[in-house]
């Protein structure tokens, strides 16, 4: 029995020996066990936050009385929001078409001599394409201009009754732009397009072509007379097919299963969808061909695409809630740019300065990534 424990203890000695030799000796293994975990500590610990912070609020103040100011000092004061004067309902809206603002707040001109009659009202527009981070900036919205109740009862010497309305004698009409609904599926949705497409380009891509480099499957057809760039575009087309089905499912999806509005144009989301595809496939060109290795493209393309596209290119986390430092990497992103561009396009509407922006930004990068990858494998064949 003893001499049977031994045996045991020797075995699982020399197995757990040759075990922790192969782990040292696959690089891609130590970048899965310590750069992940660590990469996710970083990005979930410091990088991501569903605290709203200095949320730009146009300011239209049609009613520049002491009164009216002393109802938005709470917006003034409080780190939430980042008040934006501006002249005129027309100029707020064209912000708020642009996303350059979460809310407007409209005083109008009759208000100081409303308010003398306990008649008062606020219009606070809400941009609800988020529809989380639209909640949270309508009850802090709700919150800062409900302290002027609580300051004019204490200036009366009187308490404010738990019962009555929290802004005292102002009515507030409240208002949600591009998500009627108030739903985060109409939010979630548009982004999923980017994750599957980000899927189907990048990672499927990198893992099929890596298996062709482990079978010599192209080395084979290099002795062939066909030229590079033939075969890569050969690879490329499967692929491209493949992900124009997956669009296809997904706007189908959106429109009979979710309800999702399509305000924009059609034409232009499918256009900026070709070239994110082209973008996503030359991510998985390039990965495959500097690898060669199907366990580490798989892992390549999951840090270096998908990861990325899920959690920092605005899908679940609002970018201007990050450090300066992640919201700089966001913006690298090209599935950065395809998300604000889809969301709008489905939300909001044709704001053409956004979709020229970011239209040309992944055209550049399907340009230099589809370049990359046709000289990565020149250098190959060399």
């Amino acid at each position: 029995m003893k001499t049977m424990q031994n045996g045991f203890w020797r075995r699982l000695y020399a197995l757990t020996k040759k075990e922790l030799r192969q782990l040292l000796r696959d690089k891609s293994n130590l970048a899965i066990g310590l750069v992940l975990p660590m990469v996710l500590i970083l990005i979930f610990g410091y990088g991501l936050s569903l605290d709203v912070k200095n949320a730009p609020v146009a300011i239209v103040l049609e009613d520049p009385s002491p009164g009216a100011a002393d109802v938005l000092a709470g917006l003034q004061l409080s780190p939430v929001f980042s008040p934006v004067p501006v002249g005129s309902m027309h100029d707020a809206e064209a912000l708020m078409r642009d996303h350059k603002i979460d809310a407007i707040v409209r005083v109008p001109s009759d208000f100081s001599s409303r308010l003398a009659s306990n008649r008062a009202s606020l219009q606070v527009i809400v941009h609800g394409a988020d529809a989380g981070r639209a909640r949270i900036v309508q009850s802090y919205l709700a919150g800062a201009i409900g302290q002027w109740a609580v300051r004019n009862a204490d200036r009366q010497g009187s308490a404010v009754p738990l019962e009555a309305a929290p802004f005292g004698s102002i009515a507030i009409e409240q208002r949600l732009w591009f998500n009627a609904a108030n739903t985060s599926t109409w939010y979630l949705v548009p982004g999923l397009i980017v994750l599957i497409m980000t899927i189907v380009g990048a990672f499927l891509t990198a893992l099929v072509v890596a298996r062709e480099w482990e079978r010599g499957t192209l080395e084979a057809l290099f002795v062939t007379p066909v030229k590079p760039t033939e075969i890569l575009i050969a690879k490329l087309i499967p692929y491209f097919g493949v992900g124009i089905v997956g669009l296809a499912m997904c706007l189908v999806a959106a429109k009979v299963l979710f309800a999702v509005p399509m305000v924009g144009s059609l034409a232009i989301l499918l256009f900026s969808s070709v070239l994110y595809l082209l973008v996503a496939l030359g991510i998985g060109l390039l990965i495959s061909s500097v690898t060669k290795n199907q366990f580490l493209a798989s892992q390549v393309a999951l840090l270096a695409s998908f990861m990325p596209a899920m959690m920092l290119s605005g899908f679940l986390f609002d970018l201007r809630n990050v450090p300066v430092v992640i919201r700089v990497v966001g913006q690298v992103l090209p599935a950065t740019h395809f998300m604000e561009l889809i969301r709008t396009l489905f939300l909001a509407g044709n704001v053409w300065p956004l979709i020229v922006k970011d239209c040309v930004i992944l055209a550049a990068y399907a340009a230099v990534l589809l370049a990359l990858a046709r000289l990565v494998t020149r250098k190959r064949l060399g």
